[in-house]
């Protein structure tokens, strides 16, 4: 029997992850990555550097491969497009990918199916943000509306492209790139969550727990799986609302659907992303079947796996570089303060700020669980030191 040949554009970390996920099914795979020292050039052993914007490049790299999926959404989708017509099966295919690859089509489309979002609209110039902020204040009210949130509709990620605008002298920075503007209301939000889900071919589609995202400046920092405290019936409306998206849109492989949760008690759409995602790492140690193995499952159109969490709480901890290289050294603490610690790093070079690893911590007290993933996280990147 022939196994397929999964190919994987970019070589990040997601794709280091999925390639993990794919050794036991023996799944091979076939990377296009812009370097040699990419974290997943490192350990895929059928790698082509390449440019991914290169349709030339991408038609020789599909070669031989049964499907081709992403480590990340900025794949010209008429490249996509190309591929398809070629005869080669694109998981998630372009119609599904422009929604998370441009914020605009992804509004448009949201609005069309009745999916709860932020107020907003594409804004052409530093006047018409004044009249979309002036545009949400109440009958009545004084003021200007500041602040608004912009965006760049395409290739903003980590806090990348999006500003945070407070006064009109603030708005004229996003305009400055040359690219459409999208402008959204500032959600007076309780907190951040995230509802992963995977969609295969054939429609089978499972859901994980909806879980707590905590970001620090525009990065996620910490996710709580299950999400404390959420009730039930919101719980239940989240991952349902991010199974009709991913019905809706067509998507196949995994979804997250990044949700703002109100005052109120409404939950709202911040972000959409289609390939596995930050707040789904927990998954790797904390649910029966992670992110990364039902997105191999999803894309090569396998029965997908049980997502249900292995212990009552689930906590990952991001790893961000600081000014302390050499993070190898810090296991002998680590390790010997938790022997239950699953840490997972990418091959990175440590640069501050910079996304180089996380860990995974689980048990039945939250406080605890949480300590223990942050102790491991700080004390990774020198920021603890006992």
């Amino acid at each position: 029997m022939t196994f397929p040949v999964v190919g994987m554009v970019g070589g990040g970390q997601l794709a280091r992850m999925t390639h993990e996920a794919g050794i036991p099914l023996g799944i091979k795979f076939k990377l296009l990555s812009d370097t040699p020292q990419d974290s997943a050039a490192q350990v895929v052993g059928d790698v082509v550097i390449g440019d991914y914007r290169d349709l030339d490049t991408l038609r020789d790299f599909a070669r031989g491969c049964d499907v081709i999926t992403f480590d990340h959404e900025q794949v010209p989708t008429e490249h996509l497009r190309a591929l398809e017509a070629d005869g080669i099966p694109v998981r998630p295919g372009p119609d599904a990918l422009v929604h998370a690859q441009d914020k605009g089509v992804m509004r448009a489309k949201l609005d069309a199916i009745g999916v709860p979002c932020p107020r907003h609209r594409i804004v052409t110039d530093v006047a018409d943000v004044a009249a979309f902020a002036a545009e949400g204040l109440p009958d009545g009210a004084s003021g200007d509306g500041f602040p608004v949130i912009l965006k760049t509709v395409r290739g903003g990620y980590d806090g990348k492209g999006v500003w945070f605008v407070r006064s009109l002298e603030d708005a004229a920075e996003p305009f400055r790139a040359g690219v459409p503007v999208l402008a959204e209301e500032k959600v007076d939000f309780v907190r951040e969550l995230a509802a992963n889900v995977v969609r295969s071919p054939h429609g089978q589609a499972v859901a994980y727990p909806v879980v707590e995202s905590q970001q620090v400046d525009g990065v996620c920092d910490t996710v709580i799986a299950p999400a404390p405290g959420i009730a039930e019936e919101l719980a239940l409306q989240a991952e349902e609302l991010a199974l009709r998206i991913a019905k809706e849109l067509g998507v196949v492989g995994h979804l997250a659907v990044e949700l703002f949760e109100t005052h109120d008690g409404r939950i709202l759409v911040n972000e959409l992303a289609m390939r596995p995602h930050n707040s789904g790492h927990w998954t790797q140690d904390g649910a029966i079947t992670s992110q990364f193995a039902n997105h191999v499952r999803a894309v090569l159109d396998l029965p997908l796996g049980d997502p249900r969490p292995r212990a009552k709480w689930t906590v990952m901890a991001n790893v961000l570089g600081g000014d302390y290289p050499d993070m190898y050294s810090a296991y002998l603490h680590c390790m010997a303060r938790d022997p239950q610690l699953k840490i997972h790093m990418y091959g990175k070079d440590v640069k501050p700020g910079r996304k180089v690893g996380h860990v995974n911590t689980y048990g039945d007290d939250l406080d605890d669980v949480l300590d223990r993933a942050r102790h491991a996280a700080g004390y990774l990147r020198g920021t603890i030191t006992e």
